[in-house]
Parts: structure tokens; C-alpha cells; sequence
């Protein structure tokens, strides 16, 4: 989504009281203390007919005695002096910013802060810049020459956002010397012009002239006089030109907002009024892109209104998490995110709460925005960082990589965000979502553009679901939708009570698609995916049967095209339930359709249906209901097919055709009739007896329910003996515990004595299955405590084993210890002694079998 010029209409000089009688641009030039060529060629390109202020910051060690004043003045005709503290700046001088100072501007007057004795600032331009474009607004003027490094795309960036004009130096005989500044700067997308040195003053020129003429006390208004001046048709026709080619309908923002960017473009491209502008609109689809780019302003940092955040992580965040599974899902979405900087602020909080949880649930963060050049800022997580002023430093050791000049959004924070190109008024919303931070987008809307709005983001949230709007905005028009949770800090809670809101259509033969602004294309050339996209929403509109989904209760969530054929406005209290809404002839085959398909989960078809078209035409249909299958949904969702088996026929002929059947039944109908009447009047003696039998039965009730009354007199007593018996319940419990600790001692007993003996005995089942052994019987056998279970003749004993399954049967039935002495092939002799193990009313007989080693004993 988009963001206009934040300060709706208002120019921000004007407000600061800059320049009351005199307006004139000031421009700031960053560059390396060595681009002294880049320098001069932008000086001699100067025309002397421009009025304006320069303020050249270089970057210069402490110590260094800058001799630039000096240099300058040798070519070019302006009065070139040192910068000092507190000087105004005044149209035709050139201001230096000497070493071992941060400079700024306040008020038009420039500022100068000492550095530390060991600092050096490494950002002076950006800095400046930054505060030029807070300080003039649409006046400020951002140049970036040679230099070796990245200053200056942040100060570019906020020149942009403030509706300044920005220039970058490319290659010409006199440099840059040094690139890295200028393609920093011309990669964010924020420069108006990449210019050759010599050619920037005419254009800086040619701006002040068309841009700058209007007094700064007329600026607040010039928006809306300059918007009814315009021609409507002028403006709807830019308006299609930006629908078919960037995919996006400017129609429902401000028209101030709308034609001071308008007129922006007309003086930066020097066109003949707005109707030369149309023209080259028209012929040069790369201007519709550039058009686009100046009315996407993406205001956005890190933290932005720290109070507000600070609100959100302690009263919604935990929310969101806690009493959530680690299987489950927390979704956010972020629409009109820009470069990224708030997705983060928020991935940053969740990430701070998800380490205090033992198994936190996943999260998903949909970042959304409709300019594909700051997603693509915003994927890469790379910001400078003088960038990060509102973040802790802590955060920054955390959730940080330093590399070089620049922070990278730390990996475990950027997993969770998922970055899409999407417009929140054209394309459908994401749905179930916890939270929407939808901060500083409804002020650049339009009323109307604001009530297609609110009901979509209301209809993404979970019911309870939390929304996160900026500070300058508010949901009063929408009380019954949201009620408010922190008012100061603008956080609200939809409400569960309202509906669903029904989306208005998102897709369709006229919408448009979304095309890559940042690339001139050719005109009528579609995009294979373009292509798809038109086909497949044909094909859904005119060839997919009529369809809708409903929840188990009955109630519609989803209708698609043509479905207006079967379904029909039911007179009284609005209803969601589809049976209620189906057309006569169709509506109890659906709701028995549906009562089927629901109660059994299954698949119900229903055929040979007569249908009443609105036309008054009959359609013959077959109905399908299924369960739809939606992985991850909270609740059930069935798919209702409408079928049209044949085409529509009109009555009349429909009628004809079923004359000749009537006829032939109406005499079987007759008879039928008689017949009934008969059994008719037999039901009505039957009624009149069985309303005699309920007179009788209301009596009895009456009586039942004195007895019922007398029975709960008993129950209050058999209440009283439940509580005596679950004391004494209470006290059996207490004897099982002391009985099941005194067992607990036995086995603990029984095993230090099987530890203490050296006798090797072995508890075996009937078919030499293992059940328990002792150490000594471990050593013979080598066994393991996971040996349980297994059977010993698995293990390699000293002894054949075999002879044990035909003695053990003997053993139990005569419940008698047997005794033998048995030799292995090596020279081993044992005595092994079978006795039955099993007690009386035991169902599991168990055999102990002792082993003595005869050749120890000798």
C-alpha cells in the first residue's frame, strides 16, 4: 500500500515560520573533501539567475584546515564563506562546513555542534540532509557527489519523503572521481535525477521556477484550489493511465495530496501544464513509473512513536502468545510497510517474548506494499547504522550483524517475516489474523477509500484480533466494528459481535494487474502472467458453476459469481444462513442437503431440482455438498455446488409440456383427494381423543411434579450423606497412600536384597521369558536391565537350557521344587534348582530358577 506526502498538504517550512517573505531553495551538497572537480563542475554549471542558498558538507578530519572556502571562490561568482553557528542562510552565498563540527539547520539558520575530542563523525551528509529536509520541506535540495562511501541515501531518502528534489552524480569528464556515494544513493530509488555535475544547477533551476512559486502561507491551501482548477477528466484519465499500467487506483486518495505530486512531476520534467503532462503520460509508460514513485512516499523507522510500541509489547503481545501451543500460529500483517523498518520493530518485540517461553508458538509476519523496490530494501534487512537512532543499543547486539557502515536484521528476526507485493484496496486481504499494524495509511485516504477500508481489516482479524493504527488516525467512524483498547496509543480489538464484512469484488474482467514499475515496458504487451491472471478470472466468472461455503452452522462465509440465480433476499432481520436465502423450489433439498452432509461429514448430491430464475425462466439443477478441505482451519467449512443441468426454459413453455401430465394426473389426484378426505377426518377424531389423553396428561404432570419436588427434598438429603461418604472416601485414600508407600518400601527392600545375595536366581514365565534376575545371575548369563522380557535362551549360557520348557510344566503342576545337576560342554557343572513362583489366584505363573556353580563350591 501507498503512503502520500505525510504532511497532507502542509508545507512543513511554512509551519516552522521559514522564510515568510523571501522563499528560495537551499541546497545541500554532500561530498568528499577530495571531489573537489565534481565541485567545481557543479558550481560552473550554476545559472546566475538562480536564487538559492548553498551548504556544501565535506567529510574532514579534526585537524584539518579546510582551504575549500578559498577554492571555491576562485570559480564561481556567489559569495562563498565558513559556515558559523547561528548564521541564516541567504539566496547567492555558498556555505562550508568547517572541520571538528556536526553541522545542521534550525529555522534557517545553520547550526554547529562540536565533536568529541576523540569522535569523528562518519555521517555528517546524512545528517544535514536529514535536517535540511525537516527544516525547508519542499524547498531543501539534496546533491550528492563524488565520495567514497554510502552518506547520503538516508539524507536523499528524507529530502524525498519531505517532497524536496534530489540529485546523484553520474559519470562525466570531471568524475565522480569516488562512485560509492552517488550509486548509494541512486539505489534507494529516491533520486529525482541522475545528472552529470555541469547540468544539475539548470535543472535545480528549472524546479524552483515551476515548483517554488507560490508563497509559503498559500501552500496549505494550493492543494485543493490547484485540485478543483484541474479538470476532472483530466484527472480521471491519469487516473486510468496509473489503474491499467502500476495496478493501482489513486481515486480514493486526497485530492490535495494527489495533484501537488502531480505538479511536482510537471515542473521536474519541464511539460507544458498538466495537459502536456497527459500527453507524455500517454506516449512514455517509464513516466507512469516515475509518477508512481513520487506518490509512494514511505515514511517509516525503527520504533516510530516509542510509546505506542512500549503499549503494544505489554498489552497486546503476550496476549498473543501466551496460552498458545507451540504447534500453533500467531499471523500479523504489516500493509503499506515500506522499507521494512516497522515489520522489524515488531519482529523484534515478538522475538523479545518468544525468548521468555519455553516452546513459543510459530509466527508469521505478512509484510506488504505495493512498491516493489522498497520490499526489495525491506527483504534484504540492510539499513546504515545511523539509521538505527531509536533502537537500543542492547536490541542493536541482539538483533543486529554489523557489516561495515551498515546493521543486518539479525537472521532469527528476519525468518519470521514473509515480504509480498499486495495493495490492501485492490487484492484480497489476508484472513485469521491476531494482529494488523496499519500505521499512518487512513490520514492519506480519501472518506470513501477509508469505508472500503476499515471493513477489510475487520474482516482479516480473528474475532478479538488487535489493530495498530498511528497516531494521527482513529476508528470513531467505525465504533461498531473495533472498540478501543489504548486510545492514546491508537490500539484497538475488532469486535466479535459484528459479522463478517462482504468484501467488495477484487477481482474481475476490469481489475487490473500489477505491472513492474521500475522497468519502461512497451505498451500493449502482456505478461504471460498477466495472461493467467485475465483467463482464469474469466474462466471462474462465466464457466465455474455457482458455488458458495458455509460453516456447520448453515451460515455463508464465501459466495462466488452468478450466484444471485439461487439465492434471494429474505424479507426481515438480515441472515447469513444460506438455506434461509435459497429460492423457492431449492430450499428444502438444500437445507436437507446440508443437515446430511454436516451431521455425516460426507458428500450429499441432490438432482432433478426445479429452480424459479428472477427472470421467471425455470432451471433444472443439481446440488453437491461437500466438506471442503482447508488445512489449518479453526472450524469446518462445506462447499455447496449449484449445478445447472440444462439451460434455463421459459415457463410458459414449460407449462405446455407439463399440461399433458397434469391432465392425465389430475383424475388419479381426484381419487387420491377422496381417499384423503376419508383418512383426514379419521386423523381429526384420533386428535380430538388424544386431546382428551393430554388434558389427562397435564393433570398427571402437575401431580409428577409435586413428586419431583419431594424428590429434591430427598436429594438435598442424599447430598448430605455423599459428603459424609466422601470424607470417609477421603480417609481410605489417606490409608491407600500410607499402603502403596509401605509397598513402595517393599520392592526398594527386596531389590537391596537381591543386590546383597550371590545367588543366581532368575524369575522366569513358563516359556523361559525373563520377569526379574539378580547380580549373580547377570554375571552367568550376561544380562542388561532391558533384558526384561526377552527369553534366556537367547543369551549364551554356560549350560543347555532346553531341557527347562519340559520340567517347568511338571514343577507347576505339582507345585514341588525340582532339582538337577547339569554339565556344559567346556567342564561347567551347575546345580539348578525350578521352583513354582506362583501364588494362589495368580493368572501370571512365573518359575524361579537357581543356578549353583558345583566348581566354585570345590
Amino acid at each position: 500500500m501507498l503512503k502520500p506526502d505525510e504532511r497532507g498538504g502542509i508545507d512543513p517550512g511554512a509551519q516552522n515560520g521559514v522564510m515568510d517573505q523571501d522563499h528560495f531553495p537551499v541546497v545541500g551538497i554532500g561530498a568528499s573533501a577530495g571531489g573537489i572537480e565534481a565541485m567545481r563542475s557543479f558550481f560552473r554549471g550554476v545559472p546566475e539567475t538562480l536564487r538559492a542558498a548553498f551548504v556544501v558538507v565535506t567529510h574532514l578530519s579534526r585537524g584539518h584546515k579546510s582551504q575549500l572556502p578559498n577554492v571555491l571562490a576562485q570559480f564561481t561568482s556567489l559569495e562563498v564563506e565558513a559556515a558559523t553557528d547561528g548564521v541564516p542562510v541567504r539566496p547567492g552565498h555558498v556555505y562550508v562546513m568547517p572541520a571538528g563540527f556536526v553541522m545542521g539547520i534550525a529555522g534557517g539558520r545553520l547550526t554547529l555542534t562540536p565533536l568529541e575530542p576523540a569522535g569523528r563523525e562518519t555521517k555528517p551528509i546524512d545528517l544535514f540532509l536529514t535536517a535540511l529536509a525537516l527544516d525547508q520541506g519542499e524547498r531543501a535540495v539534496g546533491v550528492i557527489l563524488s565520495g567514497g562511501d554510502g552518506d547520503g541515501a538516508i539524507g536523499v531518502k528524507a529530502i524525498k519523503e519531505h517532497g524536496g528534489l534530489t540529485l546523484a552524480q553520474t559519470a562525466d569528464g570531471y568524475g565522480p572521481e569516488t562512485a560509492d556515494m552517488p550509486l548509494s544513493s541512486l539505489r534507494t530509488g529516491f533520486v529525482d535525477f541522475g545528472e552529470m555535475a555541469d547540468r544539475m544547477g539548470e535543472r535545480i533551476a528549472a524546479h524552483a521556477a515551476a515548483h517554488l512559486a507560490t508563497a509559503p502561507d498559500a501552500l496549505a491551501t494550493q492543494g485543493d484550489a490547484d485540485a478543483r482548477g484541474l479538470d476532472a477528466e483530466l484527472l480521471t484519465e491519469i487516473f486510468a493511465i496509473l489503474r491499467r499500467q502500476v495496478g493501482h487506483d489513486f481515486s480514493g486518495y486526497k485530492p490535495s495530496t494527489f495533484v501537488r505530486r502531480l505538479q511536482r512531476r510537471i515542473g521536474i520534467v519541464g511539460a507544458a501544464g498538466p495537459n502536456g503532462y497527459l500527453k507524455l503520460l500517454r506516449a512514455d509508460p517509464a513516466e507512469v513509473g516515475v509518477l508512481f514513485r513520487d506518490l509512494l512516499i514511505g515514511v517509516t523507522n525503527f520504533f516510530r512513536d516509542t510509546a505506542a510500541f512500549e503499549s503494544l509489547a505489554t498489552q497486546v503481545i503476550p496476549k498473543l502468545l501466551d496460552a498458545r501451543a507451540a504447534t500453533d500460529v500467531v499471523r500479523i500483517w504489516v500493509p503499506a510497510c515500506s522499507t521494512g523498518e516497522e515489520v522489524y520493530s515488531l519482529a523484534i518485540l515478538l522475538r523479545e517474548n518468544m525468548l521468555t517461553m519455553a516452546d513459543p508458538p510459530r509466527v508469521q509476519i505478512f509484510a506488504t506494499d505495493i512498491d516493489e523496490r522498497s520490499l526489495a530494501v525491506a527483504r534484504t534487512g540492510r539499513y546504515p547504522r545511523a539509521y538505527l537512532d531509536a533502537v537500543s543499543p542492547e536490541r542493536i547486539a541482539q538483533y543486529f550483524v554489523g557489516e561495515g557502515d551498515s546493521a543486518v536484521v539479525a537472521k532469527s528476526v528476519r525468518d519470521l517475516c514473509t515480504f509480498a507485493p499486495h495493495s490492501v484496496l485492490r487484492d484480497p486481504p489476508f484472513s485469521r489474523l491476531d494482529l494488523i499494524s496499519c500505521r499512518n495509511l487512513m490520514i492519506y485516504l480519501g472518506v470513501e477509500a477509508q469505508q472500503q477500508l476499515m471493513p477489510v481489516l475487520h474482516y482479516a482479524l480473528r474475532p478479538r484480533g488487535y489493530l495498530f493504527i498511528g497516531m494521527a488516525e482513529n476508528v470513531t467512524r467505525f465504533e461498531d466494528l473495533f472498540e478501543t483498547i489504548d486510545k492514546r496509543n491508537r490500539i484497538f480489538q475488532a469486535r466479535d459481535a459484528i459479522p463478517p464484512a462482504r468484501l467488495p469484488p477484487m477481482s474481475g474482467p476490469d481489475t487490473p494487474t500489477f505491472t513492474n514499475t521500475g522497468q519502461p515496458h512497451r505498451r500493449h504487451v502482456t505478461t504471460h502472467a498477466a495472461l493467467r491472471h485475465a483467463v482464469e478470472t474469466q474462466m471462474l466468472s462465466e464457466f465455474t458453476p455457482p458455488h458458495a461455503v458455509v460453516t456447520r452452522t448453515g451460515e455463508a462465509v464465501h459466495y462466488s459469481s452468478r450466484i444471485g440465480d439461487h439465492l434471494e433476499v429474505v424479507p426481515g432481520q438480515p441472515t447469513r444462513e444460506l438455506a434461509a436465502m435459497a429460492r423457492k423450489g431449492l430450499r428444502l433439498d438444500l437445507r436437507t442437503a446440508l443437515r446430511e452432509a454436516i451431521e455425516g461429514n460426507t458428500l450429499v448430491s441432490r438432482g432433478g431440482i426445479g429452480v424459479e430464475l428472477p427472470d421467471g425462466r425455470l432451471q433444472s439443477i443439481s446440488l453437491v455438498v461437500k466438506p471442503l478441505n482447508t488445512p489449518g482451519a479453526i472450524e469446518p467449512l462445506f462447499l455447496v455446488v449449484f449445478n445447472e443441468a440444462a439451460a434455463p426454459i421459459e415457463k410458459e413453455r414449460q407449462q405446455a409440456l407439463e399440461a399433458n401430465e397434469r391432465d392425465t394426473a389430475l383424475q388419479g389426484l381426484e381419487r387420491e383427494l377422496s381417499v384423503t378426505r376419508e383418512r383426514l377426518q379419521a386423523v381429526i377424531e384420533e386428535y380430538e381423543t388424544s386431546l382428551e389423553e393430554l388434558k389427562s396428561s397435564n393433570e398427571e404432570l402437575y401431580s409428577v411434579n409435586e413428586e419431583m419436588q419431594a424428590a429434591n427434598e430427598e436429594l438435598e438429603a442424599s447430598k448430605e450423606e455423599t459428603q459424609s461418604l466422601n470424607e470417609e472416601l477421603q480417609t481410605v485414600n489417606s490409608e491407600l497412600t500410607c499402603k502403596i508407600e509401605a509397598i513402595d518400601q517393599l520392592i526398594e527392600d527386596q531389590a537391596t536384597l537381591f543386590e546383597g545375595m550371590n545367588v543366581a536366581s532368575v524369575l522366569l514365565t513358563p516359556d523361559l521369558h525373563i520377569r526379574m534376575f539378580t547380580n549373580a545371575a547377570a554375571q552367568i548369563f550376561g544380562l542388561q536391565p532391558s533384558d526384561v522380557g526377552r527369553s534366556l535362551r537367547n543369551f549364551s549360557a554356560p549350560i543347555p537350557l532346553a531341557w527347562m520348557l519340559d520340567e517347568i510344566p511338571t514343577v507347576l503342576a505339582a507345585n514341588r521344587p525340582s532339582e538337577r545337576t547339569i554339565e556344559g560342554a567346556d567342564g561347567a557343572r551347575y546345580r539348578v534348582r525350578l521352583m513354582a513362583a506362583t501364588r494362589k489366584g495368580s493368572r501370571m505363573p512365573g518359575i524361579v530358577a537357581n543356578f549353583t556353580d558345583l566348581i566354585e563350591q570345590e
